[in-house]
């Protein structure tokens, strides 16, 4: 049960992007009534933007801090579900390029707090403690929808921030299928966005929805010890200020490995790692996240 049990928390400060994070066995079937408690520290390094629609040019830019996380496994009218959320600090440190000249920015603050919840509605009903030892995945089917509130460190007379001053909302879609000890898994999304109001003193920036499709390949040991790799394609995300004419359409994908050690019956640790493979527009970056979880109660 320990490598089913094993909640990945992904969202670190450093992964800011939510349609740009590799995101593996978000949808999976955990017992009803068990809480997850986790705690991140991300560390970002290159072309990274937390606004991905920043008219800026060769940013070179480290960003670190942590993020703590709470889940929860529910029933939701006999099918499994998932709600949860994260809330995490980042500190910014780099320059960037804006009209030909060279900008720098030093700054630590919130960055915009996430909730999230999702429904296995194929494949992954709702079990208690003393049901869930007899389940085994075939074919899974999910959906998610995830907000992202404006609520981290915002300065409208800077280009570079943590926070973005607007809300996002992140429908879902994801298919998973178990065959032995590996599981094939593609997730579905859409991100779309809230006006941005106070854009460099009073500007409104605008931006079209991104769009992504992950790929993950997964291989659990008989010990527990969980990993492997994905790629995300993603594509869209259009911005335009005070109604003018839209940018260039982002489009890039990359590529990670995940690695997840059962420690004792309660708690893991995971290590996360992404990089840029193809960058059209748009963010290039690298992420390192350590993760660890802790798990506790249940339905019997």
């Amino acid at each position: 049960m320990r490598r089913i049990l094993s909640l990945v928390f992904l969202a670190a400060a450093a992964t800011r992007a939510e349609a740009q994070s590799l995101d593996p066995r978000s949808f999976v079937n955990t017992p009803v009534g068990i809480n997850f408690a986790g705690l991140a520290y991300g560390f970002s390094t290159g072309n990274v933007l937390f606004d991905a629609a920043l008219a800026l040019e060769n940013a070179e830019l480290d960003i670190h801090g942590p993020t703590a996380g709470y889940a929860r496994a529910l029933d939701l009218w006999g099918m499994s579900g998932k709600v949860d959320a994260a809330l995490g600090g980042a500190c910014i440190d780099g320059q960037a390029e804006q009209n030909g000249d060279i900008v720098t920015r030093n700054v630590c603050g919130l960055t915009d707090p996430t909730a999230h919840v999702s429904l296995n509605f194929l494949g992954a009903p709702a079990l208690t403690l003393r049901e869930f030892p007899t389940y085994r995945q075939n074919f899974l089917v999910g959906a998610g929808f995830r907000v992202t509130a404006p609520l981290g460190q915002y300065d409208p007379s800077r280009l570079v921030n943590i926070g973005t001053n607007r809300w996002s909302f992140k429908p879902e879609l994801a298919v998973s299928k178990a065959i032995g000890r590996l599981t094939l898994e593609a997730l579905f999304a859409a991100t779309f966005f809230t006006d941005n109001t106070d854009f460099l003193d009073g500007n409104t920036q605008s931006q079209a929805g991104l769009y992504s499709a992950q790929f993950n390949a997964l291989w659990i040991s008989r010990s527990g010890i969980w990993g492997g790799a994905g790629v995300i394609y993603y594509a869209g995300g259009e911005s335009s200020l005070n109604g003018g004419t839209p940018s260039t359409m982002q489009e890039n994908s990359r590529a990670g490995a995940v690695l997840v050690f059962p420690i004792g019956k309660p708690n893991s640790l995971k290590l996360y790692w992404t990089t840029g493979v193809w960058t059209r527009t748009g963010t290039d970056f690298d992420t390192f996240v350590v993760t660890w979880t802790y798990r506790w109660g249940g339905k019997r």
